[in-house]
């Protein structure tokens, strides 16, 4: 796997990039084929930050954590990124009968979502994201979702065959929005 180790309001020491190389490495006895992992180590006031994005045959594994120590939050973001892997690698062996991880992912076509811009001046829109939509069911979705650690994802469902957003509730249960074009 290579690492693309960037820092902000720190520099980068050798130590630091030994570090992070080796104790990410551990990841790669769980998960095949990963080409890159994307790894942002930051300073902000008395926080040592680590995010790490791994983008995995369609899907993104990502983690981030914060404590006064870079090498304390380098430990912790690996343990929560082992656990979002064995959490989910044992849902998609159920899902796929034991195809694993790689071949679940793999297994996922690629479609282009274009986002267009607003028109409306009033409201300012500071980010536009592009992202491919795969083909996939609600379970899969909020599992993508979860990975992600986000509140809603957008995908393409394979049974409808339309995009849909499923998102987190206040209530701790899930929601899926379906577009109705009457």
């Amino acid at each position: 796997m290579k690492f693309e180790i960037r820092g902000k309001n720190i520099e980068i020491t050798d130590a630091l990039k030994d570090y992070t190389t080796k104790r990410l490495s551990k990841l790669e006895k769980y998960i095949d084929d990963v080409k890159e992992a994307q790894v942002a180590l930051s300073v902000e006031g008395d926080d040592h930050k680590v995010e790490v994005t791994i983008p995995l045959n369609g899907m993104l594994l990502r983690g981030e954590e914060a404590t006064d120590d870079m090498y304390t939050s380098i430990d912790m973001v690996v343990e929560k990124l082992e656990k979002q892997i064995e959490k989910y690698k044992t849902r998609l062996y159920k899902n796929y009968r034991g195809a694993g991880l790689k071949q679940a992912m793999a297994e996922e076509a690629r479609r282009e979502l274009e986002a267009t811009n607003s028109q409306v001046d009033s409201f300012k829109i500071v980010r536009t994201k592009r992202f491919a939509l795969k083909p996939m069911d609600e379970e899969e979705a909020i599992m993508q979702m979860n990975l992600l650690g986000h509140n809603f994802f957008v995908f393409y469902n394979a049974v409808s065959e339309e995009v849909n957003v499923v998102y987190k509730r206040k209530d701790g249960h899930y929601g899926l929005i379906e577009p109705d074009f009457d």
